[in-house]
């Protein structure tokens, strides 16, 4: 009982003394005595609370950051999801243009020579039975397409249909070892045929009939043409001589010539489902600068 009168009067004491100290404080202003004793008291608590605020604060940062995660790393997955929508876009937009200038360029070559043509896209690449190189297409007999048939793209000739069933076709290709094709010199009545040597479609071979024609590097071939136009319609581009073989003696002259077709990398082409009215000649053949 003693001990709590006496902490009552401490108590008393110190909030009057207190009170004395802030009264002459607050009267006295910049001229207190008490100045240099409440600057030091700022200048302790205010570097305690900066300490204090310099620890919370990368705490707090770090727990905020800790409880934004899964919502930015939703918003990241977004971005690359929608960043491969548009490469994706930007590729089938690239492929669409693609196809459209070469079935515009199918169009413009079957229009200079008078072909009646389907157009069709080569869905894959495969051998046949008694054949090397053929691929397969996505037009058949629902659309007019019957073997033995003439097949070009917008550069030149492709090949020929071997088998045709309701929606696809199948199409030995211009450089298989067993395709063979009447050719004719640009500009010339010299006869020849083209075989095919393999090689990945890179050349084939042109063997002229009359071993006494002239045949030199750069001579353009197209397409002799065989009977009602099938299996080949005559004026289609076949390629470009690369090298005339020396063949002394022999009855036939020899030379190897590089498709105007890219028969590596085929995907529009036409089937010729009527061959012209009147051979086109050489009225099909590109200006020499853009021959392949």
């Amino acid at each position: 009982m003693r001990d709590s009168n006496r902490a009552r009067l401490i108590l008393g004491a110190l909030l009057a003394a207190a009170l004395v100290l802030l009264t002459i404080d607050h009267r006295t202003g910049d001229n207190s005595p008490l100045h240099p004793l409440r600057a030091a008291g700022a200048y302790v608590f205010g570097t305690v609370e900066q300490l204090g605020g310099g620890v919370v604060r990368p705490i707090g940062g770090f727990v905020q950051a800790l409880v934004a995660a899964p919502g930015a790393q939703e918003r990241i997955d977004a971005l690359k999801a929608e960043n491969a929508k548009l490469r994706a876009g930007m590729l089938v937009g690239k492929l669409d243009s693609d196809r459209a200038k070469e079935l515009k360029d199918l169009l413009g070559l079957a229009g200079a020579g008078g072909y009646k043509v389907v157009p069709a896209n080569v869905v894959a690449r495969r051998g046949a039975p008694g054949f090397e190189d053929a691929v397969q297409i996505d037009a058949g007999t629902s659309d007019g397409v019957r073997t033995e048939m003439t097949v070009l793209n917008g550069e030149g000739l492709v090949g020929r249909v071997i088998r045709a069933s309701a929606h696809s076709s199948t199409v030995v290709l211009l450089s298989d070892p067993a395709s063979a094709v009447g050719a004719r010199l640009e500009g010339a009545k010299e006869i020849g045929v083209v075989h095919g040597v393999g090689e990945h479609g890179r050349l084939v071979q042109f063997r002229l009939l009359d071993s006494t024609a002239p045949l030199t590097r750069g001579g353009r071939i197209v397409s002799f043409g065989s009977q009602h136009g099938r299996p080949y319609v005559p004026g289609v581009p076949v390629g470009v001589i690369e090298r005339v073989e020396s063949t002394p003696g022999e009855l036939t002259r020899i030379a190897y010539a590089r498709p105007y077709a890219d028969l590596t990398a085929l995907d529009v082409v036409g089937v010729v489902v009527e061959a012209p009215k009147r051979d086109p000649r050489d009225a099909v053949l590109p200006p020499k600068e853009k021959a392949r």
